[in-house]
């Protein structure tokens, strides 16, 4: 089955040129069928590659997807043009009264910042309460990741020396959860950021299970509520490109910028990526989308409490 976009949405000629079967709004209330409603908080300055990224994953199911995508009232983009947030965005003021079985909610380019002087701090925490109750299953990553992990649960976020950056290893540690049905024994994922969270935080909570991690990176996948919340330190929502272009933009600014680790073929830069974790991360999206969305979801989604 198809994804259900918003009319004219530019991730939709994208991914038709991928021959990912999409299909606009028009199109699809011809079916009579309930589609599992999704949404997006998309935190990210360059918000049309970021939808692109993630309803690129999303497609990855025979399931009919209605994806809708939401904005802070708090927060003005500067890096996506105002007509693409007011013809595809909506502020969540406006959808506080409805519900969704499924719920994304990006990075953001704040880690640096301590949580409460992120300037949107008091409406994004106000959008994760009202998430456990209006929400199936919610994906936070990067950034959300930390501060869903510091809010809802205690577990502070530390400065790393050096910025973790590039594509690392990662293992599994309850394999026969759901959520890793198919994977293999190791798995990559694409990390960029500043900061990290401590295992041993992670552990000391019993509401937490350390579901992934890495030698190289530490934690990488959290999961609470039996699946109601997953905690995603990395981005496997990346394109191929995606760590190629940060790179060469901040390595033409600074000069203390290293190369992404374990990405260029023979580490040099001139060279295409090495595309290493897109089928785990086809797999981890249908695997969420069917095991803690589809099949928790009531039917009657004014249920979900």
């Amino acid at each position: 089955m198809p994804l259900r976009l918003p009319d004219r949405l530019p991730a939709i000629d994208i991914l038709k040129h991928e021959n990912i079967f999409v299909m606009d709004n028009s199109r699809a209330t011809t079916q009579d069928i309930r589609p599992l409603r999704i949404v997006i908080l998309n935190l990210m300055p360059l918000k049309i590659t970021t939808e692109t990224d993630l309803v690129r994953l999303l497609s990855n199911t025979p399931l009919q997807l209605e994806i809708s995508f939401m904005k802070l009232k708090s927060h003005t983009p500067k890096n996506t043009p105002i007509e693409h947030m007011m013809m595809f965005y909506r502020d969540f003021e406006s959808m506080r009264k409805e519900k969704f079985d499924g719920m994304i909610i990006t990075g953001a380019p704040v880690e640096q910042l301590e949580f409460e002087d992120v300037s949107y701090w008091d409406e994004i925490t106000d959008i994760f309460s009202w998430a456990r109750t209006h929400v199936t299953s919610t994906l936070y990553i990067c950034w959300a990741a930390q501060a869903g992990l510091y809010y809802h649960y205690g577990v502070p976020k530390y400065p790393l020396a050096k910025k973790m950056f590039g594509i690392f290893p990662q293992t599994p540690i309850d394999t026969p959860l759901p959520i890793f049905r198919g994977f293999d024994d190791v798995f990559m994922m694409p990390h960029s950021r500043h900061t990290e969270i401590h295992r041993e935080d992670i552990l000391a909570n019993p509401e937490l299970t350390l579901i992934a991690e890495s030698p190289d990176c530490g934690v990488s996948m959290v999961m609470a509520r039996n699946g109601r919340e997953f905690f995603i330190t990395g981005h496997l929502e990346y394109a191929p490109n995606t760590l190629d272009n940060e790179y060469k933009r901040d390595r033409d600014i600074r000069d203390d910028v290293d190369l992404p680790k374990n990405y260029y073929r023979d580490d040099n830069p001139d060279n295409p990526p090495v595309v290493t974790w897109r089928a785990h991360a086809n797999l981890l999206y249908a695997n969420w989308i069917n095991y803690y969305v589809y099949q928790e979801t009531p039917y009657n989604i004014d249920d979900i409490k």
